[in-house]
């Protein structure tokens, strides 16, 4: 039986089209709906989670995405741009490689967005390194035990919720309670402490991020700072992609065997840009409208914070993550999830920061599961009886409000409670040096200050370290060298504080 030339010819035609559908199933998609920075493409068979894509685009402006869902014959993509410079019928094409951000320390001390691209008027971001925004967070053989302080220079915080290098620390509270204060004073208190900075604001105002550059810029802070901005006017997919961008810079800083900071300013507004992406991609919806995956990530987010041996860089990534509530209800889907995620929460209060006392951090609610172990022996000695302190003046606080007459210890207690208060109150960008807060601690603890009155504690405080400075350098040098009050230093220091009120005038 002969086979004729035509049938031979109807196979090859057939192959050659088979072919050329397979070819641009795996290089070569099409844009079938795009909105609201999202798009839903044809083909891409072979396209990786997290790959970046490229848009041709009419537009002269290359339009970047990035896949997310993965099915058989489409995927769902974020948009790195406008999407109003796609449209259906745009060919999209893999680029065979995960998202990355530049990472170097060329970007100590810039404004960039989302994609690392300048946003502070000065010339492009020449780096040599680029690292996936995702990457796997180490594993248990790889870290080390937090045992390292990491000072934010408010007491409150490093004699009752100290935080150490390596540890993950929520900040949570009420919008305008102050949370993003405690963060920048932390960062301002790393000048001359070898630990870079980064802060990642997410959702936020674009005023508020360039009043918070101003402030560090005039601290001398952004000479270790990078500043990774994705305001609340662009879209959801640069504000997602932000706090792991941060990550991503932070994770190479340490592989240097660097200390880092970061901060997330604040992942609240992250996941309600995740909940807008995973909507749009129509994802399922879950407790409080959050699909939910939110848990996963942030948790695949804050998980890559750690401590590094010596054989994995030897660094260290330290998080402030923030989250804001709803009427201080912290119970809430989100919070929780984040509670559950970190290694403690500094909660702060809306009536504490009404009433005055800033920062307002209720101490029954904030903790610190591990800063404890990186403590030193001096912040120990003088702060382990004042969270006790704290609490019983707040029982007594409660319950002095319903009795007529006090007994003299009762009274004592409620009278030592409120100057601790009071001495624990700090004014915002005056972080503390570590030995300044120990010897202020140490004042209230030991009952110094019981015959001081209330509205003289904050002028005491700052003209005893000033005579300190001027004639006593040696104790505050003591406190930092030993890291510990040993009989000696305790007796010196006593003897200064007695000297010291015999000159203060009290005010009428």
């Amino acid at each position: 039986m002969r086979i004729k030339t035509e049938e031979i010819t109807k196979i090859i035609k057939s192959r050659i089209e088979h072919f050329e559908d397979k070819l641009e199933l795996q290089n070569k998609g099409v844009v079938v709906e795009v909105g609201d920075g999202v798009v839903q493409i044809y083909g891409l068979g072979q396209a990786m989670a997290n790959e970046l894509l490229v848009f041709s685009s009419c537009s002269d402006k290359k339009v970047q995405g990035m896949a997310l869902n993965l099915e058989e014959k489409s995927i769902g993509a974020i948009l790195f741009g406008s999407d109003r410079l796609v449209k259906e019928g745009d060919e999209v094409f893999s680029t065979g490689e995960v998202v990355k951000f530049p990472v170097g320390e060329e970007l100590l001390g810039r404004v960039v967005n989302s994609l690392g691209e300048p946003l502070d008027d000065k010339q492009p971001v020449k780096v040599k390194n680029y690292r996936p925004i995702e990457s796997k967070a180490l594993g248990v053989v790889e870290r080390e035990p937090v045992n390292q302080p990491l000072q934010t220079g408010i007491k409150a915080i490093d004699s009752m919720i100290p935080i150490g290098k390596g540890q993950r620390e929520l900040i949570v509270g009420d919008r305008q309670t102050g949370k993003t204060a405690i963060a920048i004073d932390a960062i301002l208190n790393q000048k001359d402490e070898n630990v870079l900075c980064i802060y990642v604001a997410i959702g936020q105002k674009e005023a508020n991020i360039a009043r918070i550059f101003h402030r560090l810029k005039k601290e001398g802070a952004m000479s270790y700072t990078t500043i990774i901005s994705a305001p609340a006017h662009q879209p959801a997919p640069l504000q997602y992609i932000a706090p792991y961008s941060g990550c991503a810079l932070g994770e190479h800083f340490r592989e240097q065997g660097k200390d880092v900071l970061i901060v997330y300013d604040d992942l609240s507004k992250h996941a309600q840009s995740y909940r807008q992406i995973s909507l749009l991609l129509r994802r399922p919806a879950g407790r409080e409208a959050y699909p939910g995956d939110i848990f996963y990530s942030h948790s695949r987010l804050l998980e890559r914070a750690a401590k590094a041996n010596k054989e994995a860089g030897g660094g260290s990534l330290t998080a402030l993550p923030i989250i804001e509530t709803q009427a201080g209800d912290i119970s809430t889907y989100i919070p929780t999830n984040l509670i559950s995620i970190t290694d403690g929460q500094i909660y702060l209060e809306n009536g504490l920061f009404h009433q005055g006392v800033k920062p307002a951090i209720n101490v029954g609610l904030s903790v610190s599961r591990v800063g404890g172990n990186a403590q030193i022996k001096a912040m120990k000695q003088v702060s382990g009886n004042l969270r006790l302190e704290l609490a019983q003046y707040r029982e007594m606080e409660g319950f002095a409000k319903f009795g007529s007459e006090l007994d003299k210890t009762t009274e004592a207690q409620l009278q030592r409670g409120a100057r601790l208060v009071e001495l624990l109150k700090q004014r915002q960008y005056l972080p503390m040096d570590i030995a300044e807060q120990i010897v202020i601690i140490f004042c209230g603890i030991t009952g110094f200050l019981d015959d001081i009155s209330l509205q003289d504690i904050s002028r005491f405080e700052s003209e005893i370290l000033v005579f300190l400075q001027e004639q006593h350098l040696q104790i505050l040098k003591g406190i930092k060298q030993k890291k510990e009050l040993n009989e000696d230093l305790k007796k010196n220091l006593k003897k200064v504080i007695i000297e010291f009120k015999k000159k203060f005038v009290k005010s009428e």
